[in-house]
């Protein structure tokens, strides 16, 4: 096996790539150049190396060019509503789903050849959900975690569980880690050698914990120590505590000898020792919302902090990085122009990301200065993912854009499907898995 890197941008230290080898299949969220196993081609939100990359085993024949007559293998009606990504792994593709009343969530299993599906099972019944007050969110957008053995499906607040990804059994439960969402859950789990770490930020408590991966039981939380900075005059935070709430994902990577857990919350975004949960550093942004997961390039990682005003920050990482390191390690911000829930998408050295409203933009890396900005069109939620040399986008209206990863703006196919969405695509085999509104599709270029 080839010494792993960050990215394809560096090598990785001895230590972490004894970890990327040892846990490749059971803790896809370490970032890694590896060739995906074709068991588990898919296995979290943001691919094998967690970074929307599809690997290169699975990206030959991937389709570019096809239509809702042309290139589709098959089209399976999804039972009630979601936009968590699919997740594949050993033939199967599993999902989640809730009644859009949130008062049931359920694990989907499809079959990968036939697109038939194998399990619809009711995980959490819950009599009284939170009202949305959302527009975009349902109860069903975290995405599942695939390991060799076991997928896990988590719903914020309404529940997290461990299944057999053989049999579909439940192996544990929990439903007492709370928060009020207000506006939906939407932080996807990650794991990290036994460990299934979880994000709550929501407009009464933010947190992470982290659950022993068999047994479900909690190894760690530890409780955000932002100061909001929302208070009335009276003491009771603004607006209910919405300016409080986050969405993201939390990304991993090694520093100075230990993992660490990234994760973007409301005003504020830290760095956590992933095995205990101890804050190592943090940095104060202002903004909230914050919904994409970090990307790591070189010594740096390039944050996205939400909201109407997203700023896209690169904060270096060494063994210095520790505190509050706002002013001290900052590499570069750009405050204009970025996207705010859409993840932005790192390849070769640059950021590729769309707007809300279309626009995509190709930032450098290294500076955060604009590269070149150009009009995609139609609405955007879901993250691209990029693939041979192209990236794919996905738009609320349908259209599946495909264009060069390049320092040049180069549309090479637009492809529009019946129905839209906003979950992400993934990638098996050679083959597009999109999830619209309705439907999961599995596109083929053979």
């Amino acid at each position: 096996m080839p010494s792993p890197t960050i990215n394809g941008s560096f090598p990785l230290p001895t230590s972490l790539q004894h970890i990327l080898i040892s846990f490749v299949l059971v803790s896809p969220c370490m970032h890694g150049t590896v060739t995906a196993s074709s068991d588990l081609p898919w296995p979290n939100r943001n691919g094998p190396n967690a970074d929307g990359h599809v690997a290169a085993a699975d990206s030959k024949g991937l389709p570019i060019k096809f239509s809702e007559d042309n290139g589709i293998e098959w089209k399976t009606k999804l039972p009630h509503f979601g936009h968590s990504t699919p997740v594949i792994g050993d033939g199967k593709i599993w999902l989640t789903a809730a009644t859009k009343d949130g008062k049931q969530q359920f694990v989907l299993c499809v079959d990968e050849a036939s697109g038939g599906i194998l399990h619809q099972k009711l995980l959490f019944e819950n009599d009284a959900p939170e009202i949305l007050n959302n527009p975009v969110n349902t109860y069903a957008s975290p995405t599942c975690v695939l390991t060799e053995d076991a997928v896990y499906v988590h719903f914020g607040s309404y529940g997290t569980a461990c299944l057999n990804s053989d049999t579909a059994e439940v192996v544990w439960k929990r439903s007492d880690i709370r928060c009020r969402h207000f506006r939906g859950p939407g932080s996807s789990p990650v794991v990290f050698e036994d460990l299934l770490i979880l994000t709550f930020d929501g407009i009464d408590a933010q947190f992470l914990t982290a659950l022993n991966i068999k047994t479900g039981k909690t190894v760690w939380r530890t409780d955000r120590s932002t100061n909001y900075k929302d208070f009335h005059h009276e003491g009771n935070p603004k607006r209910g505590g919405d300016l409080r709430k986050a969405y993201s994902t939390p990304g991993l990577i090694e520093v100075d000898g230990k993992v660490q857990v990234v994760s973007m919350g409301s005003r504020a975004g830290y760095g956590y020792d992933a095995l205990t949960g101890k804050e190592i550093w943090g940095i104060r942004h202002g903004e909230f919302n914050a919904a994409a997961p970090p990307n790591f390039y070189k010594d740096v990682v390039i944050v996205n902090t939400g909201s109407r005003k997203a700023q896209l920050r690169a904060i270096r990482l060494n063994k210095t990085t520790k505190g509050d390191v706002t002013e001290s390690h900052e590499v570069w911000r750009r405050t204009k122009g970025n996207s705010r829930l859409s993840a932005p998408l790192l390849v070769n050295g640059r950021i590729y990301m769309v707007t809300d409203s279309g626009v995509v933009t190709c930032i450098n890396a290294d500076t955060g200065k604009e590269v070149w900005k150009d009009r995609l069109g139609g609405t955007h939620v879901a993250s691209p993912i990029t693939a041979n040399g192209l990236i794919y986008f996905f738009s609320e209206e349908g259209e599946v854009s495909v264009i060069k990863a390049a320092a040049e703006f180069e549309i090479v196919a637009k492809n529009r499907l019946a129905e839209g969405g906003r979950a992400s695509i993934a990638a098996a085999h050679g083959c597009l898995l999109v999830r619209s509104f309705g439907h999961l599709y599995r596109i083929s270029g053979h």
